[in-house]
C-alpha cells in the first residue's frame, strides 16, 4: 500500500519591497536573500535607480530581470521573475509584494512609504530608526487597525533588544537595565599606550592602569572617560535607537545623555547597577549605552545588546558564574548579552514573521515612554536651517538627549522632525527645541508626533 504524504504544500513565497535600496543595510538583505529558498525582493526603491541595478549585479541578480518602472503599467506588465526598480515610492501603491522593508532613514519619506504601505493592506518592517522615532507609535496603530504588522527590523539594535528583554521578562527575570554598546570599540593597545575607534586615535597610556574596575567603580569610569575625551563616542543614532527600545518596552533613560560608561564586556553586572550597590544607575528599569573597551586580541561586542538583572538564587548564579556567566562582584546582578547585530542578514526573520504569523518584535505594542529630543550646543538664531547628515544622521548645532516622556515639556519637538526645518526663533544654547521654534515642520511628520502624543501609557493601558 502506498504511503500518503502528510507534508502538505510548501509555504508560499514572501516578496518584500524596499525604499532605500541603494544604502549599506540594503546590501546586507540584498547579499542574503538569494541563499533563502522563500525569500524574493519584488520592488527596489531608491532615487539612484542605476546605481541600484549595479549593485543587485553585482550580488549576482541576473540583469535582465531587473527592470526600471517609472507608471502602474510598467508595473503591471512585468513577469513573475522580474524585479521592478523604481524611484518615486507612491509607485508602491501599485506594485506587488507583501512586506515594505523601510531603509531611506529619511524621517519624511520613511513615514510616507509606511504610510502607504498599511493603507494598501502590506506589512511594514522598519529599519529606518529616524522614522521610528517620531513615527513609529502613529504608524504601528494604524497597522493594528489595518490587521497588518509594523516592527522594527531584528538586525538592528532596537529589534534585537526588544526581543532580547521579552526574553528575559518572559523567564521572570528582574531586569535592572538594558542597552547596547556603542557602534565602535575602544582599543586599547598597552604597547603603544594608544586607544583607537575606528579612524580615531589618542594617546592615552593611563588606561594600563585603569584596565580593571577597582572598589570605586564610578570613579573608575570618570578616569576612564578623561583619558579618551578627545574621541567622539556618542552619535544621535544611538539615543534614537534607545528612544525606539524605551517605546516598545517601557524602560527610560536613566540620564537624558545616556551614561556611556566606558566598560569592559565583563564589567556590565558591576557597572550597571544601583549607585548604592556601587553602580552607576540612580534607579532601575532603564535603557542605556555604552562604549565597550577592549585590547586588541579580545573580542568585539559587535554593536551587541544586554540586559542586566538580579540574580535571586545565589547559589544558582555562583553555578553561572562558574561557567564564565558574567555576574557582578557582589552577586547581586548578572549581565545577559548578545555580542552582535547583522543588519540585513537577520531582517529576513521579521519578514517572514510578519508574513507568516503576523508577528511584531516583542508584546506590546508602542508608547510614547521616551521623546528623542535635542538641546542647542550653541545659541541658535532665527533664520537657522537644521541640516541633517553623516553616518549617525546627527542635526547640526544640536545635541540628543532622550527624554523620559513623564519628565519632558508637553511641546518638546522631536529630534527628526526638526531635522530640515528652519527656526522660527532664537534659541538660547542648552535649550531645548521646542514645536513653537520650527517654521516650516513637515505635516505628516507633525501629524504622526500629534497621534503618538495622544497615546500616552496611562490612556492606552499599556504600561
Amino acid at each position: 500500500m502506498q504511503a500518503t504524504s502528510t507534508t502538505g504544500p510548501p509555504p508560499p513565497t514572501v516578496r518584500y519591497a524596499i525604499t532605500g535600496a541603494r544604502g549599506g543595510f540594503a546590501r546586507t538583505l540584498l547579499a542574503q536573500t538569494p541563499r533563502m529558498e522563500r525569500l524574493r525582493p519584488s520592488v527596489l526603491c531608491d532615487l539612484d535607480t542605476e546605481g541600484t541595478v549595479a549593485l543587485c549585479v553585482e550580488l549576482g541578480y541576473p540583469a535582465a530581470a531587473l527592470r526600471a518602472c517609472s507608471t502602474p503599467g510598467d508595473l503591471a506588465a512585468l513577469s513573475g521573475d522580474e524585479i521592478a526598480v523604481i524611484d518615486d515610492a507612491a509607485l508602491l501603491e501599485h506594485a506587488d509584494y507583501d512586506v515594505l522593508v523601510e531603509a531611506t532613514g529619511s524621517p519624511a519619506a520613511g513615514t510616507d512609504a509606511a504610510r502607504l504601505a498599511i493603507g494598501t493592506g502590506r506589512h511594514v518592517v522598519m529599519v529606518s530608526k529616524e522614522v521610528d522615532s517620531v513615527s513609529g507609535v502613529a504608524l504601528a496603530a494604524l497597522a493594528a487597525e489595518r490587521g497588518v504588522v509594523y516592527t522594527p527590523g531584528i538586525g538592528d539594535q532596537p529589534a534585537n533588544l526588544i526581543e532580547w528583554y521579552e526574553r528575559t521578562r518572559l523567564l521572570g527575570l528582574d531586569v535592572v537595565a538594558i542597552g547596547k554598546s556603542g557602534e565602535y570599540d575602544l582599543v586599547f593597545d598597552p604597547a603603544t599606550g594608544r586607544v583607537r575607534q575606528l579612524d580615531q586615535e589618542v594617546h592615552a597610556p593611563e588606561m594600563a592602569s585603569l584596565l580593571t574596575l577597582g572598589e570605586d567603580v564610578p570613579a573608575t569610569l570618570a578616569s576612564r572617560a578623561l583619558a579618551v575625551s578627545d574621541i567622539t563616542r556618542s552619535a544621535a543614532a544611538d539615543y534614537c535607537e534607545m528612544g525606539v527600545v524605551a517605546n516598545f518596552t517601557g524602560l527610560v533613560p536613566d540620564v537624558e545623555s545616556l551614561h556611556y560608561p566606558v566598560a569592559r564586556t565583563a564589567e556590565l553586572a558591576d557597572v550597571y547597577a544601583l549607585a548604592e550597590d556601587g553602580g552607576i544607575l540612580t534607579r532601575s528599569g532603564v535603557v542605556d549605552v555604552f562604549s565597550v573597551l577592549r585590547l586588541p586580541d579580545e573580542a568585539s561586542f559587535a554593536g551587541g545588546v544586554f540586559a542586566v538583572v538580579r540574580t535571586g538564587d545565589d547559589v544558582s548564579w555562583s553555578l553561572l558564574a562558574q561557567k564564565g556567566h558574567v555576574v557582578s562582584r557582589s552577586g547581586r546582578y548578572a549581565c545577559l548579552y548578545l555580542p552582535y547585530h547583522l543588519m540585513g542578514v537577520e531582517t529576513p526573520l521579521s519578514v517572514l514573521a510578519a508574513a507568516d504569523h503576523h508577528r511584531a518584535a516583542g508584546s506590546r505594542p508602542p508608547a510614547p515612554h521616551a521623546v528623542l529630543a535635542g538641546r542647542a550646543r550653541t545659541a541658535l538664531p532665527a533664520g537657522t536651517r537644521l541640516d541633517m547628515g553623516g553616518h549617525h544622521h546627527d542635526v547640526t548645532g544640536v545635541a540628543p538627549v532622550l527624554l523620559d516622556s513623564a519628565d519632558a515639556p508637553a511641546d518638546v519637538a522631536p529630534l527628526y522632525l526638526a531635522a530640515h526645518t528652519t527656526l522660527a526663533r532664537d534659541v538660547a544654547a542648552g535649550e531645548l527645541l521646542l514645536l513653537g521654534d520650527l517654521a516650516d515642520p513637515e505635516d505628516t511628520l507633525l501629524d504622526t508626533w500629534n497621534q503618538a502624543r495622544t497615546r500616552s501609557p496611562l490612556n492606552t493601558g499599556e504600561q
